[in-house]
């Protein structure tokens, strides 16, 4: 079966300023794919070089079979978009706004619209200036999937909800999945990506530093050491981060835990705490 994404030597740059350097990955069918970086790394590029908003120096990128930039009419009538920022015409309703989205791509959408709009309480009377930012996203949101496309793309997806309609929304993108939607998820919400998201990518001053399963992502040897009764720490090499307090001391480690071990046999401390680093922690570490 032919991937949701494939993207080969991808590289966009702006003049002289950095975009994006030689980015290959692939999205398989029916799976939430994480796309993680601090702001200005470059994943907004590629975002856009999918959805054919900008043109690429080198590198190929292929959506559901079609070649990207080629045959961005037929990529985008099976693709939902979601941006991070949503504007919409302030003087049309929420209901107008929806029906304008399924009829640039020529299709009858009502009664998705009209299933996803009671879910997430979208109220389709009122006009976008009346809507807080939460319920633009929401409109954004049915916007995005009432024509049930074969790959969703979604930049910061669940910001500006509420934490119920969040769950919702992970409600609605899983049963997506499981039909075989893809889903291409851009987020700096690290939680989420742990609990909905199988694999990722990490992108840092675009270039790719990993991608792998998150499960293998999040695996290190970094961890947090704190001994009571002892005023030093081991003499060791893999040791960082030394802080000292009244009749304790702490450090981060990534060494060989039996090597570890054997130095604290000779500091005898009172107490030993080991600690695994944050998920927060661990992706600081890659970006």
């Amino acid at each position: 079966m032919e991937k949701a994404i494939e993207i080969c030597g991808l590289t966009k740059r702006y003049g002289k300023n950095r975009g994006v350097q030689n980015i290959s990955f692939a999205v398989e069918r029916g799976e939430i794919f994480g796309f993680l970086g601090p702001n200005g790394a470059g994943k907004s590029t590629t975002i856009r070089c999918l959805l054919g908003m900008l043109r690429y120096e080198a590198g190929e990128i292929r959506i559901l079979g079609h070649c990207a930039g080629k045959e961005q009419k037929a990529i985008l009538r099976k693709t939902g978009y979601m941006p991070s920022e949503v504007m919409f015409y302030p003087s049309m309703t929420a209901g107008q706004v929806v029906k304008l989205a399924a009829d640039i791509r020529g299709l009858s959408c009502e009664a998705e619209a009209e299933r996803l709009c009671g879910l997430l309480g979208v109220d389709r009377k009122k006009r976008i200036s009346e809507l807080s930012l939460g319920n633009r996203k929401k409109v954004s949101i049915v916007c995005a999937m009432q024509h049930k496309p074969a790959l969703l793309i979604l930049d910061e997806p669940t910001s500006g909800l509420d934490p119920l309609m969040q769950e919702v929304f992970w409600e609605l993108l899983t049963k997506a999945g499981e039909e075989g939607t893809a889903c291409f998820l851009s987020s700096h919400v690290l939680t989420e990506v742990r609990q909905y998201c199988r694999r990722a990518a990490i992108i840092r001053e675009g270039s790719l530093v990993r991608v792998d399963t998150v499960e293998n992502l999040l695996q290190s040897s970094l961890r947090h050491i704190k001994l009571a009764g002892v005023e030093e720490a081991p003499a060791l090499p893999e040791i960082t981060g030394i802080k000292r307090e009244k009749d304790s001391i702490s450090f981060s480690y990534t060494g060989n835990m039996q090597k570890l071990l054997h130095a604290l046999l000779v500091l005898a401390p009172k107490d030993v705490l080991i600690e695994e680093p944050s998920m927060e922690e661990m992706f600081k570490w890659y970006y």
